[in-house]
């Protein structure tokens, strides 16, 4: 910015001691000087280090939750990042040693809610490893579809709001939006029919799951998946078509391999930056071992790689699901008697961490058992925590309007990050 100060009176004023100040004399006509005066012009430079504090959050529609990022900017340009969280803390893992073992699973789902069969997942299966519970067969298969699709609504719902948030590059940002949450509704209507709920489902319980798949629900699923596996496609045209999502994209909020194992994040984000790691393949639970499917990778880093890594999850998910349903064993359930107390289950004294693969990473369940119907101690080891690390490092160098695109391709659930 220059400021001209053509009055002389007002050029020899002080411009202040941070603001660079040039005089150069002013434009004569024919040599002379008009008025009988030598009028001088004055700029001050506003282009140099100054330095603005912005708050972005915590109720930014972009922030993907109750998050608020302090930038400090120069220009349009933001130099650091100071990360808040806290927000929406619950007292989740101390609410655990209230609530019985059959109780908790329902709770679990509101960590990460945008993925609730997640945590629930994993919550159960560190109460079976200290008491050394069997899963039927069935039960496994049921766990994994429900994880599978729960991924695919998940990963829905990151692209339809990641888009929106980049909006206007994309012509707006809704037509992705809507149709990714068409799509997701279709999904949800499979986990009503199975749970009566559409948000937090409370179907894993420890020793199996807690309600076997009704009359026409597979047939249901395989239409579910058959219409979304077309649709991909459709996505990828959509988005990889357009050069300004490409612009924004491609080079944008890189991590370094190096970076990605120092911090530690993991899911997609980790798989993006060239480190070919799945719980799902690395250590089989739950009978994943059976299914065939191929882990994604990507080596550059940036937002378009983290895209690439779930549009191909998409297929991949659909791919489990459709195995295990064309090999859904008959048989129980669970392997514990039906619930007639919430008190029922007891677990031996005993710790145990267990994990599973969920859309954003591994999420995990430290469970610690006294013996009675309740646990002892519990902690979670939520992915969108470990993920939101990396945002510091990967930010500063970036525009303002980067700042969206990034945190979109992080996809925290702040839920999972409070606790």
């Amino acid at each position: 910015m220059t400021l001209r100060l053509d009055d002389p009176s007002v050029a020899q004023g002080d411009p202040g001691p941070s603001t660079p100040l040039r005089v150069a004399p002013s434009s004569s006509r024919g040599g002379e000087t008009t008025g009988g005066s030598t009028a001088s012009r004055v700029e001050l430079d506003y282009s140099g280090g100054e330095r603005l504090t912005m708050n972005m959050g915590p109720q930014h529609p972009s922030a993907h939750g109750v998050f608020r990022a302090i930038l400090t900017l120069e220009g349009e340009q933001v130099v650091a990042v100071d990360a808040v969280i806290g927000y929406l803390h619950r007292c989740h893992e101390k609410l655990s040693e209230t609530l019985t073992y059959a109780q908790y699973p329902s709770i679990a789902s509101k960590t990460d809610y945008v993925a609730a069969m997640t945590s629930e997942f994993a919550y159960v299966m560190a109460a079976e490893q200290i008491g050394k519970i069997e899963v039927p067969k069935r039960a496994q298969y049921l766990r994994v579809i429900a994880a599978e699709l729960q991924r695919i609504a998940s990963h829905l719902l990151w692209l339809g709001t990641w888009c929106l948030d980049m909006g206007g590059a994309l012509g707006g940002g809704a037509t992705i939006f809507l149709y990714c949450i068409r799509e997701r509704e279709m999904i949800l209507d499979l986990f009503e029919s199975l749970v009566g709920a559409r948000l937090l489902y409370g179907f894993y319980q420890v020793g199996g799951t807690r309600y076997d798949i009704p009359e026409g629900w597979t047939d249901a699923c395989r239409k579910t998946v058959d219409v979304i596996d077309s649709r991909i496609g459709e996505y990828e045209g959509l988005l990889e078509e357009n050069p300004f999502f490409l612009v924004r994209a491609r080079g944008v909020g890189v991590i370094s391999r190096e970076l990605a194992e120092d911090v530690g994040i993991a899911g997609p984000l980790l798989r993006g930056s060239g480190v070919s790691f799945d719980i799902r393949r690395s250590a089989p639970y739950s009978s994943y071992e059976d299914f065939t499917f191929d882990v994604p990778v990507e080596a550059d880093g940036d937002c378009f790689s983290r895209y690439r890594i779930r549009m191909v999850e998409f297929r991949e998910s659909i791919k489990i699901i459709r195995q295990a349903l064309d090999r859904l064993p008959e048989g129980p359930i669970s392997s514990r008697p039906g619930l007639k107390s919430v008190a029922q289950i007891r677990i031996p004294k005993g710790e145990a961490y267990a994990r599973v693969e969920g859309p954003r990473g591994e999420v995990g369940c430290y469970l610690i058992a006294d013996g009675s119907a309740k646990p002892y101690r519990m902690k979670w080891r939520g992915a969108s925590f470990s993920n939101l690390s990396v945002l510091p490092h990967i930010i500063p160098g970036h525009k303002v309007a980067d700042v969206v695109a990034i945190m979109g391709s992080v996809d925290p659930v702040f839920g999972e990050v409070d606790r």
